[in-house]
């Protein structure tokens, strides 16, 4: 018996990493596209309130089934579905079921909703099946219930009687002995006649591993729905890939799913998004799938602070067990905050500070390409005036017989040069840890805003620290701001391709925060740039 039925939602899930805004035209190409490819259940996208949500098209979150009619085409056999996430749609809206539009509805809900509202969602249930749709219920993040109140739930789920029951893997965090245990719990106490939909993350790399285990536990005989999303695309970790689903059920069990067209549908239409987009395994997700985040946590951390991924880890474990499967983002800054709040008494280390540079001319020294194409006219510089030096989260032998400083607000860069700069004088900020006993450590708290994103830029922090010890009059170089082209003065120390997309976002915000530093001195002519920079124009 060919038992095993695949559910596309590229439409819905794939879709959230874009905020589901597909083109009208390309909801219909892809609908239909995945429908001459055999697929046999299509998810086209979310139902939600039409007090909350207004539909203008352009978009897979609809308010009515009528929306969807114009991308469907029913004279095939596919089945079409759209999802539901418990509370966010007014299940009173719901017309009934002619035929034109979708053939079913897939209904997601907590344990929280299901352990505090499930009389009502019982109810939001029953009114999808007595309006003639097909029913699938998602109990979401499987993990998160006991062996005892999964089945509690499955006991529930039988009296409801849907169409199908997923196991979902909401936060990637499943291992194979999950699937096995899960599997043969629900299995062995749900109704025969009721499929398992099993909807897996790839965190772990792990989905298409899962989708085999799923078919061969079910020995052919349990009707079986497999979730997957064309070239895996969803937010983070990605789902399981379609083209790898229905190329294992084509070659290996005779199925007759067409590869050719589904491979059409990625060039056409996929390949483009993740040129914009990046899903798929990565460290920051797989840290995801350890901690039982939801994938929101994981991207704005890594976006939005440019962290190393340990420091997402520890983060990310900082955070109370149940915010991490959703996402507050004041929360994550206040975690964020909270880890790197290291507040130190820095009034000697600024005396000293003062004593050593006040009064002396110095050169701020950054990692910009432009070092290399000007370093002979900064050491002529160095040499005429009798530069101090300070190196601004990096070091290089560039200036024998001048005095140098190094300066250093970045974990990452400290530890990357450390073993370089043996007996120079360093400072840091407090927010580095396994610093050195003859380090000079200031204030992290007292070198950015917390208000203000990016104000954590290394350059930013000293501006800020030389400002406090009221040094106002010195030369800058390396300080180019970010391009898509080659950055720093030498690629093999600082690879940060990861941030390319974020890199205009960057370079505006350091302007804006520049730009406020600016209207802080009297006389911009007190500070000259030695080599270009997109910053330069901000001090004339």
């Amino acid at each position: 018996m060919k038992n095993i039925k695949i559910l596309d939602c590229t439409l819905r899930d794939g879709g959230r990493i874009i905020n589901c805004a597909f083109p009208d035209m390309e909801i219909r190409q892809l609908a239909i596209g995945l429908a001459d490819a055999n697929i046999d259940i299509i998810e086209v996208g979310f139902l939600r309130d039409w007090h909350n949500v207004k539909y203008e098209g352009n978009s897979t979150f609809f308010t009515d089934v009528e929306q969807i009619i114009p991308f469907l085409d029913k004279t095939k056999k596919n089945m079409y579905v759209a999802f539901v996430d418990y509370g966010m749609f007014d299940f009173d809206s719901l017309k009934p079921y002619d035929g034109r539009s979708i053939d079913g509805i897939r209904v997601g809900f907590s344990k929280k909703d299901y352990d505090s509202q499930f009389i009502e969602i019982k109810k939001c249930l029953a009114e999808v099946k007595n309006k003639g749709y097909k029913l699938f219920v998602q109990g979401v993040n499987s993990l998160s219930y006991s062996d005892k109140e999964l089945l509690d739930l499955v006991d529930s789920v039988n009296e409801i009687h849907p169409d199908g029951f997923g196991i979902v893997d909401t936060y990637g965090a499943m291992y194979i002995d999950d699937v096995d245990r899960i599997y043969s719990l629900v299995d062995h106490n749900l109704n025969e006649d009721i499929a398992i939909d099993f909807h897996s993350h790839n965190n772990y790399q792990l989905s298409f591993a899962f989708a085999q285990e799923i078919i061969k536990l079910s020995h052919s005989k349990r009707q079986i729905i497999i979730d997957a999303t064309l070239n895996g695309m969803g937010k983070c970790a990605g789902n399981l890939n379609t083209e790898l689903i229905v190329d294992f059920l084509v070659r290996k069990m005779n199925y007759t799913y067409n590869l050719d067209a589904i491979l059409d549908l990625i060039d056409n239409h996929i390949y483009n998004y993740q040129l914009e987009h990046k899903w798929g395994y990565s460290i920051p997700a797989l840290m995801g799938g350890i901690y039982k985040s939801h994938p929101n946590n994981i991207i704005y951390l890594t976006e939005k602070f440019r962290l190393a991924t340990k420091d997402i880890k520890y983060i990310i474990s900082m955070m109370d067990s149940s915010k991490r499967t959703r996402y507050d983002y004041d929360y994550i800054k206040l975690m964020y905050n909270e880890y790197n709040h290291t507040k130190v008494d820095d009034k000697e280390v600024l005396n000293v500070l003062k004593q050593k540079l006040s009064k002396k001319k110095i050169l701020l020294l950054l990692p910009g390409i432009s070092i290399l194409e000007n370093i002979e006219k900064i050491k002529k510089k160095v040499i005429e005036e009798n530069l101090i030096v300070i190196f601004v989260n990096f070091y290089e032998q560039y200036f024998e017989g001048a005095e140098t400083w190094l300066f250093f607000g970045s974990e990452k860069r400290y530890t990357e040069f450390r073993e370089t700069y043996s007996g120079k004088n360093v400072i840091v900020t407090s927010n580095v840890k396994n610093i050195s006993n003859n380090d000079l450590v200031v204030n992290y708290d007292s070198c950015i805003d917390r208000e203000e994103e990016y104000s954590d830029n290394t350059m930013l922090m000293l501006l800020k620290l030389l400002r406090r010890l009221d040094i106002i009059q010195f030369y800058i170089a390396g300080f180019d701001g970010y391009s898509n082209n080659k950055n720093y003065y030498d690629s093999s120390k600082f690879s940060e391709k990861r941030f390319v997309e974020k890199y205009d976002e960057i370079n505006n915000q350091l302007t804006k925060l520049l730009k406020r530093y600016v209207c802080t001195l009297e006389d911009t002519h007190n500070i000259q740039f030695l080599t270009p920079s997109i910053y330069s124009h901000l001090f004339k």
